[in-house]
């Protein structure tokens, strides 16, 4: 099986060059300014379009065991390569939460016997049941494929089986997500605490419940001298403590998501449940504050935290409705039209931000455009704008954030292990 793409602008190394790429069977064989027609090749004129890595989503959830009536694993794998992801890591908080070797076994099995295109790692819960009160069978979900441990939906309360995770973790050389949230800080909050809540009159949470628990994870982390990855980070004060964490030299990283740098709590005053998540949006500060964080390296990924959920579960008050917005589908448009068309960052800083450093940290093959690394390849075309229809979206939920928002940047083709596995 070959596959010849001829004429794109190929995003590699920090830079764009205009070359052909040649794969065969799963793997880039050639780059160059130009590859000569090869007779049994599959062809594709990418002129005018950009080749990058496939992207890597580190924190989705995909809703199966349990959920299946919001996504399961083949509605993902479709929405996934619809917004031109390659590999997903799922999140353990199904139902039965996945805390086993079972389980994991299940989501990796599955790909075998199902019509799934995408690459789906499993993220084992920390503690059992995500309780918060016994850790799970860590080093048995590790041997059975997990690429990193998150209680993600729920925050890991006890700091002394915080430190017991996150010294399991270092010792079976695993990545421990952390959901940062005081729950007593945040209550029975639903959005952000500011001038909003208050005119809206919707109960508040502080984004100090954010940051006293990323303070928490940072300080055990020094003091252990062990890694921490803190997940969805939303506020200024998260940014400024894990900017002054990794000055010091300790080991933390962090991610945010596309919502918290598109859009403020202003998205609230209309009551769209929509634009209800956890963490919540944010105030304008919060959000030039992520840009920063993106710019100067503080944050190292993007991920998507894809929440979908079933129409009557957003169809009700504000204050009742499940948190999160589906994001596969619009994460590269959203980034592309908030971080690059106005200059925060360079395409090539998005490629990082979405395939390289995610990848890095779930320790998955090299996610970069280099002869002899897998073929999981995205090809983009930058002029077309488009406006999101959540009512076409391949995910089984339609939940989403960005319904009716013009984006620029669409995705025309994904391509996985050297196989075409999406066109537009």
């Amino acid at each position: 099986m070959k596959l010849l793409i001829k004429n794109g602008q190929v995003v590699q190394d920090g830079k764009t060059t205009k070359a052909d790429i040649l794969i065969e069977d799963d793997r880039i064989s050639k780059i160059a300014p130009s590859v000569e027609k090869i007779k049994d090749a599959k062809e594709i004129d990418a002129k005018g379009l950009h080749v990058m890595a496939g992207f890597v989503d580190m924190h989705t959830h995909l809703r199966e065991p349990g959920f299946e009536y919001k996504e399961d694993l083949e509605s993902g794998s479709r929405a996934a390569i619809a917004g031109g992801y390659t590999s997903l890591a799922c999140m353990p908080n199904t139902m039965p939460v996945i805390d086993n070797a079972y389980l994991v076994d299940y989501i990796m099995n599955a790909p075998f016997t199902r019509d799934i295109a995408v690459k789906i790692y499993p993220i084992g819960a920390v503690t059992k049941g995500q309780k918060g009160e016994e850790l799970a069978e860590i080093g048995l979900m590790k041997k059975a494929g997990i690429v990193a441990i998150s209680d993600d939906g729920r925050p890991i309360e006890n700091a002394q089986i915080m430190r017991q995770a996150l010294e399991y973790a270092d010792t079976f050389g695993v990545l421990l997500i952390s959901h940062c949230e005081d729950m007593a800080l945040a209550g029975d909050g639903v959005v952000n605490e500011g001038y909003n809540s208050t005119i809206t009159g919707l109960k508040a949470i502080p984004t100090a419940s954010e940051e006293v628990m990323v303070s928490r994870d940072i300080i055990l982390a020094e003091y252990l001298g062990v890694r921490v990855h803190i997940a969805h980070i939303s506020t200024e004060g998260s940014v400024r403590l894990i900017r002054d964490a990794k000055k010091r030299g300790v080991k933390v990283t962090c991610e945010t998501c596309p919502h918290y740098f598109s859009a403020t709590d202003d998205e609230i005053l209309n009551f769209n449940t929509n634009a209800k998540m956890n963490p919540p949006l944010r105030a304008k500060k919060d959000v030039q504050a992520i840009i920063e964080g993106i710019k100067d390296g503080t944050i190292d990924c993007l991920a998507t935290d894809h929440a979908p959920h079933a129409n009557d579960e957003k169809n009700v008050e504000f204050a009742y409705a499940a948190n999160g917005t589906v994001g596969l589908e619009t994460a590269f448009s959203v980034a592309y039209t908030h971080l690059v068309k106005p200059g925060h960052i360079t395409l090539e800083r998005l490629s990082e931000l979405m395939s390289k450093t995610p990848a890095k940290l779930l320790g998955l093959d090299d996610a970069e455009i280099k002869v002899g690394n897998i073929a999981d390849l995205t090809i983009v075309d930058l002029n077309k704008s488009h406006k999101v229809d959540a009512q076409k979206l391949s995910s089984k939920s339609k939940n989403s954030l960005f319904d009716g928002w013009k984006l620029n940047g669409q995705i025309v083709h994904t391509i996985i292990d050297g196989e075409v596995k999406f066109s537009k």
